[in-house]
């Protein structure tokens, strides 16, 4: 199968890319190639999305299979539609949960509102600044992909992914953290919903769906289970024997300046019950279309060990330094 992935060089989409390489099949990676190197054993066509004439390299080729794993613009959708669409045997867009309008209610599945579509000025720009608000670019998009390739295409609404690859520390911060032992700062709304999926299975589940022309809207996530569940599995799975969880009141950590889910000063994974159903998405219809998931201590131990390979002493884009985290553990009485 001739497979083109409009990226390659990063995280899903070199995870996608990696995976039908090993399948055998001719791999072809689009990109500017400034993210990292494609898989050995696949192409590097060079390419800018950001000039409309960018795809202009791939003039004339077909391909069984498309992947296009576009952020947050509209034009580079559109423009690959427009130039590679008509020939393509099927093509997969990687959408986001982020379209749906609601963020508080838990168990949404794929036919659940969602944001008013943008496709450009203003109203794009003020949705990219917002995680949940730049939801209206992906909807334009799924809208411009199921238009140009009707029962031809799959859409994935991902969640967060995991796994060895991902360097925005959303969820690699706990393992490491938590491998280092000592008094570790958690919220304490554990009962707050979680929801991941492994890059390697999200990969593999595009690839089958490539080679058997799945379509359909799907949320490619995970089973969802509470944050004092997943914090308790990391500690099993990676824990030192000296750890130990800290509850802090959302009270405190608001005090002392630490964010939710991401950025600096941040606790990864906790969001506000306002974002609670951004954790707990249906997922039962990937699920009967055959996304399946490793067990969660497989993950934790090969997320541990991409962090070691990394550095867990790096400067990081989510999570506590060790002296943020020991004054956090003072404001909130413990450490004493």
């Amino acid at each position: 199968m001739k497979t083109l992935v409009l990226g390659g060089t990063a995280f899903l989409s070199h995870a996608v890319a990696a995976e039908a390489v090993r399948r055998g099949h001719q791999v072809v990676c689009a990109a500017r190639g400034t993210s990292g190197r494609v898989p050995e054993g696949a192409e590097l066509v060079t390419v800018d999305r950001d000039d409309p004439q960018g795809l202009a390299p791939l003039a004339g080729r077909h391909f069984d299979a498309v992947v296009d794993v576009a952020t947050m613009s509209y034009p580079w959708v559109r423009d690959a539609l427009a130039a590679l669409g008509a020939s393509a045997g099927h093509w997969t867009f990687v959408s986001s949960i982020n379209v749906y309008a609601d963020a508080v209610t838990t168990g949404q599945d794929e036919d659940s509102a969602l944001h008013e579509p943008a496709e450009s000025g203003a109203d794009a720009q003020e949705r990219i600044r917002h995680p949940h608000l730049y939801g209206g670019i992906k909807v334009a998009c799924e809208n411009a992909v199921r238009e140009a390739l009707g029962d031809r295409a799959l859409i994935v609404r991902s969640g967060l992914i995991v796994g060895p690859g991902d360097v925005s520390d959303r969820f690699g911060y706990w393992p490491a953290r938590i491998a280092r032992g000592g008094r570790v700062v958690v919220p304490d709304t554990l009962d707050q919903p979680t929801q991941y999926v492994d890059v390697r299975d999200l990969a593999s589940w595009i690839v089958d769906a490539g080679e058997q022309k799945t379509s359909g809207t799907y949320n490619g996530v995970g089973p969802s289970r509470p944050l004092g569940a997943l914090l308790d599995a990391v500690v099993e799975a990676v824990g030192a024997p000296d750890t130990e969880l800290v509850p802090v009141s959302p009270e405190v950590l608001a005090a002392a300046g630490v964010q939710v889910w991401r950025g600096e000063k941040s606790l990864p994974v906790w969001v506000p019950p306002e974002d609670w159903g951004f954790m707990a998405h249906d997922h039962s219809r990937a699920q009967a279309a055959g996304l399946h998931h490793r067990p969660l201590a497989e993950v934790l131990a090969d997320v541990l060990a991409h962090e070691r390979e990394l550095g867990p002493d790096r400067e990081r884009k989510a999570g506590l330094t060790p002296a943020e985290e020991a004054d956090v553990l003072q404001t909130a009485g413990e450490g004493r």
